[in-house]
């Protein structure tokens, strides 16, 4: 049993469809893509928010422990139980993280959102207002093809398969592989980039 699942995660991430931009793109250059847009944002000062519900929100908190001590690159969830409590119960739960980030988020700041079935309405309604402030999004989902989250995003990840437990664990995957290659990526092109000088 344990294999046959192992072997359909194995499927699941092989079989993940990147877009950029609604263009179809292969999954290392989304994950580069998305390296890139992790450092612009430090470059450019900016915050790196992550958002995500129940097992998105752990994973959400993980990532965001990996971007501050791994790659020392400002990042918050935005999980502050004081904070999120009184804007779902003062605004409804769809804005409860889409009310800070109309406080919080600026142009030159980046959004992660991540939610399995791509319909979470204050995940969607988070990144209507980073596309209003101007900043870049980056998306993870799964489920239905035809799932709003999957086409909002300046690039896109989306897991083809109806089973929570696959998508949370290839996202999971998809943003530690994100973490764990980004000092080698960007070794890699500061060397070729210097040895194009020579």
């Amino acid at each position: 049993m344990l294999k046959n699942r192992l072997t359909q995660l194995i499927g699941v991430i092989n079989n993940t469809i990147c877009t950029q931009d609604e263009e179809i793109i292969g999954v290392d250059e989304g994950i580069k893509f998305s390296q890139e847009l992790f450092q612009k944002c430090h470059e450019n000062g900016g915050i790196i928010y992550v958002v995500g519900n129940g097992g998105s929100a752990g994973i959400a908190s993980h990532f965001c422990n990996d971007l501050v001590k791994a790659l020392q690159l400002a990042s918050s969830t935005l999980v502050d139980s004081n904070l999120l409590t009184c804007m779902a119960n003062d605004y409804g739960y769809e804005h409860s993280y889409s009310g800070s980030l109309k406080v919080l988020m600026k142009e030159n700041d980046l959004l992660v959102a991540i939610s399995s079935s791509g319909n979470s309405l204050n995940i969607i309604n988070s990144v209507n207002v980073a596309q209003e402030k101007k900043a870049k999004v980056i998306t993870l989902s799964g489920f239905k093809s035809i799932n709003p989250l999957r086409k909002m995003g300046n690039i896109n990840f989306w897991l083809n398969v109806s089973d929570y437990g696959l998508v949370e664990t290839g996202h999971f995957f998809l943003l530690h592989t994100m973490v764990d290659l980004y000092n080698a990526y960007f070794s890699q092109k500061n060397s070729v980039a210097h040895a194009g000088k020579n």
